[in-house]
C-alpha cells in the first residue's frame, strides 16, 4: 500500500497476473471495472505501453489525473476490466518514501485503498482493516488530501471527465483541450 498525491493506494506488480485478482478481492471491486497503471514517470509508462500518446502524457502528467487512453495492443489485459481497448494510467506527484518505492519498482497496478464504494483513505487508519491485513507492505505517508484523482477519458474526439476529483472538471477539460489544440 502506497500513499499517492491524493489518497492511499492498494498496489502491486503489474507483471504478475495474480496481483490484479488479489487487488479486486481485497477491495471487493467488480472484475469488470478497470485498475490503473501507475508509474514513476512518463518514460516508464511509454516503456510499458509504447502506443500511448506522448503528447497527452506530457501535457497532463505528473499530476492528480488518471488518464483513460487507447490501448490498441490490449496490453495489461488483466488491469483493463471489461474495456481491454483502453487503459488507465497515472503518474502521481510523489515525495518521500512513496517516491523512493516507485523509483525502485518503476510501475505498479493501483486502485484506491478503500472498499468498493467506500470512503477514500486519507490516512492509514482510514484503510479498512481487511485491506491493511492483506497488504504485503505498507508505506505511511501521513495524512493525504483525501480526494481521488480526476479521471479523464481521452479516447474520443473530445475529452470527458469520468470522475471529478482532485482537479475540478472545468480545469481538467481546459487543460486537456489546450494540450490538444481543441
Amino acid at each position: 500500500m502506497l500513499p499517492t498525491d491524493t489518497v492511499y493506494g492498494l498496489c502491486g506488480s503489474p507483471h504478475v497476473e495474480e496481483v490484479a485478482g488479489e487487488l479486486y478481492r481485497l477491495k471487493q471491486r467488480p472484475a469488470g471495472q478497470p485498475l490503473a497503471l501507475l508509474a514513476k514517470d512518463v518514460e516508464a509508462l511509454l516503456e510499458l505501453v509504447p502506443e500511448l500518446p506522448r503528447a497527452a502524457l506530457e501535457a497532463l502528467l505528473p499530476g492528480a489525473y488518471t488518464l483513460v487512453l487507447p490501448n490498441p495492443a490490449q496490453r495489461f489485459r488483466r488491469l483493463t476490466g471489461s474495456a481491454p481497448e483502453t487503459i488507465g494510467v497515472r503518474v502521481p506527484k510523489l515525495t518521500g518514501p512513496a517516491a523512493e518505492v516507485l523509483e525502485q519498482v518503476t510501475a505498479v497496478v493501483a486502485t484506491s485503498a478503500n472498499l468498493h464504494g467506500g470512503p477514500e483513505a486519507r490516512t492509514l487508519d482510514d484503510v479498512p482493516a481487511e485491506i491493511r491485513a492483506g497488504a504485503g507492505a505498507v508505506v505511511d505517508g501521513g495524512e493525504l488530501p483525501g480526494t481521488p484523482s480526476t479521471v479523464l477519458d481521452l479516447t474520443g474526439d473530445e475529452p470527458r471527465v469520468l470522475r471529478e476529483g482532485a482537479v475540478a472538471a472545468t480545469e481538467a477539460l481546459e487543460r486537456a483541450e489546450a494540450a490538444f489544440g481543441r
